[in-house]
């Protein structure tokens, strides 16, 4: 009787420690990659990125930066606005065109004349 006992208490020991090692993640860097591809998140910050690469890629699209912009908004959109006039030599800032010529001077145009900044 001691011994199936023994052997009763030892498998139930052992189908426990397999129900709960079986719950644990067996590679947590692919579970982690995996919940981080599915995330909500990720998928927000996956648009706002294919919009400012859309935004970088043109000089034309309008970049606004408004009283009531965060400081890292503020930030992102200078440096997208500062790339855009080095590659382009021109970019749409609040809604007016701003130019750079050869030596890094920066103007825009008021009434046909160029008024530089």
């Amino acid at each position: 009787m001691n011994k199936f006992l023994a052997i009763l208490i030892f498998g139930i020991i052992f189908l426990f420690y397999k129900i709960i090692n079986f719950k644990k993640i067996k590679n947590l860097k692919l579970y982690k990659f995996k919940n981080k591809l599915q995330s909500t998140q990720t998928n927000i910050e996956r648009i706002f990125q294919r919009e400012e690469e859309k935004t970088f890629s043109n000089p034309n699209i309008n970049i606004i930066i408004g009283i009531y912009d965060n400081e890292g908004n503020i930030n992102r959109k200078s440096n997208i606005h500062r790339a855009r006039l080095s590659k382009f030599r021109k970019s749409k800032l609040n809604g007016e065109m701003i130019f750079q010529d050869d030596e890094q001077r920066i103007y825009k145009f008021n009434n046909g004349k160029q008024i530089y900044l």
